[in-house]
């Protein structure tokens, strides 16, 4: 069993991390590790996962963090993953869902369908993945979170991101029905644990910032930020986080 980081707001967690190797993932599992949480990151690219899991460690000495290469793609291999991190920590109190991915095009006439099965994949199928593979973990917890980063597009698409924004609404709407699945376990009492949805407009991190220095990047939510934001849904209860949208920029 799982004695966490130390003293933190999330010491005694167990956080799952899927993405953890962009820059979104970094920043998360450096904020969830400083706040005591045990975090177990996922990726497709092993040698980027290895170095963001390597940082978190470096920077909070003494906190387990680690990393499994795991194609969330794939249903059994997802739901191996979730079965070993439940094994080896003895429980899991949260999954993050940072799989990312985006195609665009000038137009809504110029749309590319090969964006749209390339998104399917990306942002849907990996949600319906992990969510279906953690799900009973996360009810068994007494603080279980599904943290889902979306993007406003979804509820105002653009012309020249129909396909993004369809399956931002699509991975959205997953999350809301299993946030419904958590509201009707929780019966009267209301649910103990909770399916959640950060919303930004896009997100920036200071390698961005370096390659484009005159850029304002307006409205656009800094990594660090949205790891802050992921830590503060354990702060909240279940009840008042469950199905709701929770918006990190100017609502639509």
């Amino acid at each position: 069993m799982s004695n966490g980081n130390g003293d933190g707001a999330l010491s005694g967690t167990v956080i799952a991390v899927a993405g953890a190797g962009g820059p979104a993932g970094r920043a998360t599992l450096l904020r969830l590790a400083e706040a005591g949480a045990t975090v177990v990151g996922s990726d497709n690219d092993p040698e980027r996962l290895a170095e963001a899991v390597d940082a978190a460690s470096y920077a909070h000495g003494g906190a387990t963090v680690v990393g499994d290469t795991v194609d969330l793609l794939d249903l059994r291999s997802t739901r191996d993953w979730a079965a070993r991190v439940e094994k080896e920590f003895g429980r899991v109190d949260g999954l993050v869902h940072l799989v990312g991915g985006w195609r665009g095009s000038e137009t809504f006439t110029k749309t590319v369908l090969d964006d749209w099965d390339l998104l399917e994949l990306l942002l849907i199928r990996t949600v319906q993945h992990t969510s279906l593979a953690f799900h009973e973990a996360l009810q068994r917890s007494d603080r279980g979170r599904y943290v889902l980063i979306s993007a406003a597009g979804a509820s105002r698409p653009t012309a020249g991101n129909a396909a993004y924004s369809a399956a931002k609404a699509a991975a959205e709407a997953w999350t809301l029905a299993m946030a419904d699945y958590f509201r009707k376990a929780g019966g009267e009492q209301g649910p103990t644990s909770a399916a959640a949805i950060l919303v930004v407009k896009a997100l920036v991190h200071d390698a961005m910032r370096a390659e484009r220095p005159n850029a304002k990047f307006a409205g656009f939510t800094d990594v660090k930020e949205l790891g802050e934001s992921i830590a503060g849904v354990w702060d909240m209860p279940a009840g008042e986080v469950n199905g709701k949208r929770l918006w990190l920029t100017e609502k639509p």
